[in-house]
């Protein structure tokens, strides 16, 4: 048994290790793309952003996308009823602003997500001369900058798509929020460099109009409830690169609940297993890992005789995996810091819950995955959906109803 435990506890340290290697990579990425020229590419884009409700702060939100410094774009809204509480919010929005606005109604959704559905429809309305399409989230409160540094990467012929990412802000410092900010963290870092592995995020992605036709996004959606990772595996198959924009990183400025925090990330891995169970599986193994390690050796340091080389080894293990995680969290919350200098002192505060909830986190990730393992069942928005398969999605109750 103890030769099992030297095992996995070697092989935690190691993976630790890679993670804070990983670290380090991160920031450097951030800081050379950040140091970059930009390339003098804006043509015309269309912005889609899908709403259903009223999310935190999403007044603020509307009026920075409307706000975008960026020559020529209109923004396309999209509801699936007239009567949607964010209709107002996005009507006071478009009359602040005064830029090109439409808002579409969608149909109600039955063989895919209510966004899916909604993304479907509203490309219909874009304007003949755009060239550029871009998805972004109503939670998303995008920098001035935010649209001008997701397109002008897409002058390379071999980008298939550019991909920003979100950053939780949380408005008061709950412990629910804090966690929320820390799980979400751990996949943002899973961003940078590597254009083969990089995933689109649908709520800071950019498509050229000719590559979203030309691969038939608007079909491979049908069917799907993830935008994003059905484009993700779309621009992939067609041997075409994904590249992350650290300026377009985009801040979430909101609070949760405990309830709220096991319902996000477990939708988001049950998502993860229907889209990628190579990705579920990996999360599976290693939170799982680093859960059992971790309680083994404060076991044996508890339970143990004192000269027992295990105890050695356990204290080895748990000061080796904390120092790797503590540098991996202070270099990935610097390289955010750099991307998101607007929201300097609201991350200045992140430290200390970053610093220490990495070592909660994989027991959320596995609780996740575990809850990914006996349903496929999620509620997003207020509606139930059954994923039968990552092209089959069954819509099966409207909640606010």
């Amino acid at each position: 048994m103890i030769i099992t435990y030297y095992i996995f506890a070697a092989l935690l340290i190691w993976f630790s290790y890679k993670s804070f290697r990983g670290g380090i990579d991160y920031l450097n990425y951030f800081k050379q793309e950040l140091n970059k020229s930009l390339a003098d590419h804006a043509p015309f884009a269309t912005i889609f952003a899908p709403c259903r409700g009223i999310d935190q702060g999403m007044l603020e939100n509307l009026d920075a996308l409307l706000a975008q410094d960026y020559p020529e774009f209109e923004v396309i809204f999209i509801v699936d009823e007239e009567s949607d509480e964010a209709t107002k919010i996005i009507e006071q929005a478009w009359q602040e602003a005064r830029r090109p606005v439409k808002l579409v109604v969608a149909p109600k959704a039955t063989d895919s997500s209510q966004k899916v559905t909604n993304l479907r429809e509203a490309i219909q309305y874009a304007d003949p001369t755009s060239e550029v399409f871009v998805f972004v989230d109503s939670d998303a409160r995008p920098s001035k900058q935010w649209l001008r540094n997701l397109v002008a990467p897409l002058i390379d012929p071999q980008i298939g798509a550019t991909t920003g990412y979100r950053w939780f802000i949380s408005k008061h410092e709950t412990l629910a929020s804090e966690m929320r900010n820390m799980w979400n963290a751990s996949i943002a870092s899973h961003l940078g460099s590597n254009r083969t592995t990089n995933f689109c995020w649908g709520g800071a992605t950019a498509i050229k109009r000719a590559t979203f036709e030309r691969l038939d996004i608007f079909e491979k959606w049908r069917g799907t409830l993830s935008d994003d990772f059905t484009l993700t595996r779309t621009v992939r198959e067609a041997d075409l690169d994904i590249y992350f924009v650290p300026r377009a990183l985009t801040a979430s400025i909101e609070d949760c609940s405990w309830r709220e925090l096991f319902e996000f990330t477990t939708r988001q891995m049950k998502i993860t297993r229907v889209y990628s169970a190579k990705l579920w599986v990996m999360s599976f193994i290693g939170s799982g890992l680093f859960t059992a390690t971790m309680i083994a050796s404060i076991l044996i340091i508890i339970f143990s005789r004192k000269n027992d080389w295990s105890v050695v080894a356990a204290l080895v293990t748990l000061i080796a995996v904390m120092m790797f995680s503590i540098g991996k969290s202070l270099l990935r919350l610097r390289a955010v810091r750099l991307a998101l200098p607007e929201h300097e002192s609201r991350l200045r505060r992140q430290t200390l819950p970053q610093i220490t909830l990495w070592s909660l986190t994989p027991f959320v990730f596995l609780f996740n995955c575990v809850a990914a393992w006996m349903s496929r069942r999620i509620v997003w928005r207020g509606t139930v959906y059954h994923m039968i398969s990552s092209t089959e999605t069954k819509a099966i109750d409207d909640l606010t109803r």
